[in-house]
């Protein structure tokens, strides 16, 4: 039984694979088990993982292709650990990624999971940037609902979250890291611990890459979540973070020349918060495109 469980999906990835497992292995903190499960790969991912199987700590299951949600599911079952970290097969920890985010949760009973900061890497793994966007601590639901501020690569969460609330929703297809920390925040506390603590490698085939699509997604997960867990926030919270969510919505539709659909998001924030400068300011870029 470990400390921490490391949850590792991967599919096609066996060229970047190496790195990820080589960075959760040389970890300062010692005491995890890492589980990865291939979702039906049909490239060389056993192979490159043979060495790696000689270390105890790793654990690997393959399952017929499912998708990233169903993976990640799988490895939630076979987990021992007190806490659960999340490495996805194309990105990389920092060596005291755990060792801190540990420190973290023993120092703070009250908060169930620690996030943090992270560069991006190109696929030939250079830093193309070090610029984040705002996180934040404590209950955090109405700035969830703006946008997802919680990476899933520095995640440290804590076991008894899944136990209680369940693992992720297989029927999301898109975004399901963020209905899981949206659905989480309506119960648990979150800490923002400043500092990378990863590296995420950005590509042209990722899911992540088609905003459209993840705004559609999001905008689903919002749905049903108020729908749900609703009553975690006041009416005013529900207000400020739905219109921040269509604010982006509609300067993402505004600079993808997609003017309708950008008008249509506006209305939504309008709707909101009529009088809240962050929707006169999207307003502005929408009526008056940049040139």
């Amino acid at each position: 039984m470990a400390t921490v469980s490391v949850v590792t999906p991967t599919y096609n990835r066996a060229r970047f694979l190496p790195d990820a497992v080589t960075s959760v292995l040389s970890q300062t903190f010692g005491d995890f088990e890492l589980i990865i499960v291939d979702d039906g790969s049909d490239d060389n991912t056993r192979d490159v993982l043979a060495p790696f199987l000689a270390d105890r700590r790793v654990r690997y299951f393959h399952q017929e292709n499912q998708g990233q949600s169903h993976a990640r599911n799988l490895a939630l079952k076979q987990a021992t650990g007190d806490c659960i970290a999340f490495l996805d097969s194309d990105d990389v920890w920092a060596p005291d990624k755990l060792e801190k985010q540990l420190a973290v949760l023993q120092a703070n009973p009250g908060v169930d999971i620690v996030h943090g900061d992270e560069a991006t890497i190109d696929e030939q793994g250079k830093v193309i940037s070090f610029e984040n966007m705002k996180r934040c601590s404590g209950r955090i639901t109405r700035y969830l609902l703006a946008d997802n501020s919680v990476s899933i690569t520095t995640a440290l969460v804590r076991r008894r979250c899944f136990d209680e609330m369940g693992g992720f929703d297989t029927s999301v297809g898109v975004a399901d890291d963020y209905e899981l920390w949206l659905r989480f925040s309506a119960r648990y506390c979150y800490q923002y611990e400043p500092g990378i603590v990863a590296s995420y490698r950005v590509m042209a085939d990722q899911i992540s890459s088609d905003k459209r699509r993840r705004f559609a997604a999001n905008e689903r997960i919002i749905q049903e979540f108020l729908a749900r867990y609703g009553e975690v926030l006041s009416p005013g919270e529900r207000r400020w973070g739905l219109a921040r969510f269509y604010c982006r919505k509609a300067r993402y539709f505004a600079s993808a020349g997609e003017r309708g659909k950008a008008v249509g998001a506006i209305a939504g924030a309008l709707r909101n918060a009529p009088l809240d400068p962050v929707v006169w300011r999207a307003l502005y870029r929408v009526a008056v495109p940049r040139r």
